[in-house]
């Protein structure tokens, strides 16, 4: 990715942005009188602003720097060409706010004139807002909104699940799936164990049937328990009010369980006409769901990182070691995508069941008393490097070419998979 100075600008722009208004700071090239402007957020405003710079500066680059990565501002500055995109982490704003103001306090213009400054002294240093396919962009959008909505759907049946124990638990014990169709359904036709034991056995059976669970087995079972279930409580006083709330958050979970199968058709279809979903297909335990989410986070752009390293650091897996006299502490990279973070570290907990190095790695450390979460975090660093390496050379992982890699080097891993037998 080319290394930008400010020469190469006709004007460095910063904005300090806000929900209604945006702080503008700007300096023109040979000048050094900024300026402070102020435009509206909304689209009409943005708009006529660039197109304004455009003109000023006759379709020379102007650099833009803000403090978001995405979002309406960026969204929509993006589609101007002669705009090149810089942003800065809000954490730099305030520890420069802290350390270079006299009073240290917020204030829209002059964090515009900060971000100006670190602009015009750093650029170098700083990252550029690169836009990927639209095809990535789009995935990478699907998959991190899936996941928010996956998040919800727990929240929503853990509420079902605390609600229903207080006045009807017998119901949990007959569904081992909480967030389906089925539960939902029999929980809006018998929200109470006195309803469900008014209905008919037929009706039931024929409920079982509708929703393709025929298993007689199973079915009879939950007939049998149906008939002995003994009521917790009678107190209507408990039961209305719980059941109200049942009926209330199940009305919820069904659509939200349909607009999560709404985006996983979104993201099948954009995954499976992608040019590298070989390499992602490939990984061990990257199924229809993860193998997506790797792909939209590497992105099709391979001049976007130069290094597996860049990627760790990115993706805020690759440790940050603080010391002051003769204290030594290592803690997360906190400035990153949190929902990058959480794709690697969750792709190395599961690969931990579908490959055997992975596996030998962590029984390894385990065995020397490290946690699970220090281990998990370890794993992901040293799955980047490997991942990095097929998606820059664009090459299927396989296993059975790293196990023999690491037996070239003699690695102790190896060895201690064999001895331990595990």
């Amino acid at each position: 990715m080319k290394a930008f100075n400010p020469a190469d600008f006709a004007a460095l722009i910063a904005i300090d942005w806000a929900d209604r208004k945006h702080d503008v700071c700007e300096l023109e090239h040979h000048n050094n009188k900024p300026i402070f402007t102020v435009i509206p957020s909304k689209p009409e405003a943005i708009n006529a602003w660039a197109n304004a710079l455009k003109q000023k500066y006759n379709g020379q680059l102007v650099a833009v720097a803000c403090e978001l990565k995405k979002g309406p501002l960026i969204y929509a500055l993006s589609k101007f060409k002669h705009m090149v995109l810089f942003t800065i982490n809000p954490s730099t704003v305030a520890k420069y706010r802290k350390a270079f103001t006299q009073s240290g306090a917020k204030d829209d213009p002059t964090d515009a004139a900060i971000q100006l400054e670190i602009l015009q002294q750093h650029m170098p240093k700083l990252n550029v807002i690169t836009p990927d396919t639209e095809s990535i962009r789009s995935l990478a959008q699907l998959v991190e909104y899936r996941r928010k909505l996956v998040q919800d759907r727990v929240d929503l049946t853990n509420k079902i699940t605390a609600t229903l124990k207080n006045y009807y638990p017998q119901v949990l014990d007959w569904f081992n799936e909480k967030d389906s169709m089925i539960f939902c359904d029999f929980l809006l036709r018998w929200p109470s164990l006195a309803q469900v034991r008014r209905a008919r056995k037929q009706t039931i059976i024929d409920f079982f049937n509708q929703h393709n669970s025929r298993y007689p087995a199973v079915n009879e079972k939950r007939l049998n328990d149906i008939k002995q279930a003994e009521a917790l409580t009678n107190d209507d006083a408990i039961i209305r009010p719980n059941l109200l709330l049942v009926e209330c958050l199940v009305a919820q979970l069904k659509p939200l369980m349909l607009s999560i199968e709404r985006f996983d058709h979104d993201i099948k279809s954009i995954y499976k006409n992608h040019n590298d979903r070989f390499i992602f297909d490939s990984l061990p335990g990257a199924g229809p769901q993860m193998a997506p989410r790797l792909l939209a986070a590497m992105g099709s752009n391979r001049e976007r990182y130069q290094s597996s390293e860049e990627v760790q650091k990115y993706a805020g897996i690759a440790p940050v070691t603080e010391r002051s006299g003769k204290k030594e502490w290592i803690h997360w990279r906190y400035s990153c995508t949190t929902f990058l973070r959480q794709t690697f570290v969750e792709w190395a907990g599961i690969s931990v069941r579908y490959s055997f190095w992975a596996r030998a790695y962590y029984r390894q450390q385990e065995a020397k008393g490290k946690p699970h979460n220090t281990i998990i975090r370890a794993l992901a660093f040293k799955w980047i490097r490997i991942l990095f390496r097929c998606w820059k050379t664009k090459t299927a992982y396989d296993e059975s070419t790293y196990l023999e890699a690491l037996k070239r080097k003699g690695s102790p891993l190896l060895k201690y998979a064999v001895e331990s037998k595990f």
